[in-house]
């Protein structure tokens, strides 16, 4: 399952791609920021951004999406502007055919690290352990859309996980599925269709 973090920003919107389900833990695919300049109308900002999203999506295809959700700043501009910014990455999940989900900033600090109070360079350093990375993702608004990401694949749980991929058409579905099952080890079957032992009998 590949799973597109986002946290949106009007100036910088930072991103993660993630590969997450699989026997060895998840694996990043790929990270970075979006940027847009604050000289530019906000229309043309969050043209950008939503440009951006989509070009990341039609070079990864991810099966979903995790949002950060919005946090009230105290200046009402700042907070107004980042709705814009979050309004057009959830749109471009959505036409992606995407299921989209939104975490609270300290829920994603929470589950990546541990504590809902965790700083950036926490986050960082915590999302550089689970990925196995040499160094941590920079600058730190890619480190937090591949925490969100993380959130998702963490905090799903097994279940949870699958009923994500059953939400996925069925050709995503046998993909993600069928490197698992070709590591089952069946018993064996006799002929009568009884499971047991293969052996010579006494």
């Amino acid at each position: 399952m590949i799973v597109l973090g986002v946290d949106p920003g009007a100036a910088a919107t930072g991103y993660g791609v993630v590969r997450g389900g699989e026997p060895g833990g998840p694996t990043l695919i790929e990270c970075g920021v979006i940027r847009t300049s604050p000289k530019a109308t906000l229309a043309k900002r969050v043209t950008e951004i939503f440009d951006g999203m989509m070009d990341v999506i039609e070079r990864h295809r991810p099966d979903v999406m995790a949002v950060e959700s919005i946090f009230y700043a105290r200046n009402v501009r700042t907070t107004v502007v980042l709705g814009h910014a979050r309004g057009v990455v959830l749109l471009a999940g959505e036409r992606s055919g995407m299921a989209v989900h939104e975490f609270a900033p300290t829920l994603i600090k929470k589950t990546v690290v541990g504590t809902g109070g965790a700083t950036k360079q926490q986050v960082q350093a915590m999302v550089a352990r689970l990925l196995r990375l040499k160094h941590a993702p920079e600058p730190s608004d890619a480190a937090d859309g591949v925490a969100c990401a993380l959130t998702l694949i963490m905090g799903a749980g097994l279940s949870g996980r699958m009923a994500l991929i059953k939400r996925l058409p069925i050709e995503r579905q046998v993909a993600i599925l069928r490197p698992n099952l070709s590591r089952l080890r069946l018993p064996a079957t006799s002929a009568g269709g009884k499971t047991g032992t293969t052996g010579p009998r006494r």
